[in-house]
């Protein structure tokens, strides 16, 4: 089957498209890693604007906006018993509970996660709970490093 999309989309629009379905796919198959990737690329190529506040809440609200459009439920600033997770994401298999840190590292934001045990706010769900944690660099505004962990 001949697809109509060649017709509608001019030539330079296509590997941003395609870009947008490999992430689309990454993350209905659960596969975290592929997905940040992928945002690491993306972001990289989007360009700088002088103001632009370089803050983790920026990077949240961006990060915000992008699992939303992909349909995911997303929700920010999530109450626990012990403090407030960054992000919570769930797909129809899985939650992912985020940790967002800003020119530090992905262990930080995961030590966070585990010192505040914030899946245990979450296991009453049923689903298998991720722990993600992610590093933004400010000066490169892209992703630095992140660390994807299951829990038991």
């Amino acid at each position: 089957m001949k697809s109509l999309l060649s017709n509608y989309v001019m030539p330079d629009t296509v590997a941003p498209l395609q870009l947008i379905v490999r992430f689309s796919r990454a993350l209905l198959q659960d596969k975290m890693d592929d997905a940040l990737r992928l945002l690491q690329t993306f972001l990289s190529t989007v360009p700088y604007t002088d103001n632009i506040k370089d803050s983790e809440g920026h990077y949240l609200q961006m990060l915000y906006v992008i699992f939303s459009l992909f349909g995911m439920y997303v929700d920010v600033e999530v109450r626990t018993p012990v403090g407030r997770l960054d992000m919570v994401m769930r797909t129809t298999t899985t939650l992912y509970v985020v940790e967002l840190k800003l020119n530090q590292s992905a262990e930080a934001a995961m030590h966070q996660i585990d010192l505040k045990q914030y899946p245990e706010r979450f296991r009453l769900t049923g689903l298998p709970i991720v722990k993600v944690g992610i590093n933004f660099d400010s000066e490169r505004h892209t992703l630095r490093d992140w660390t994807i962990e299951a829990t038991q």
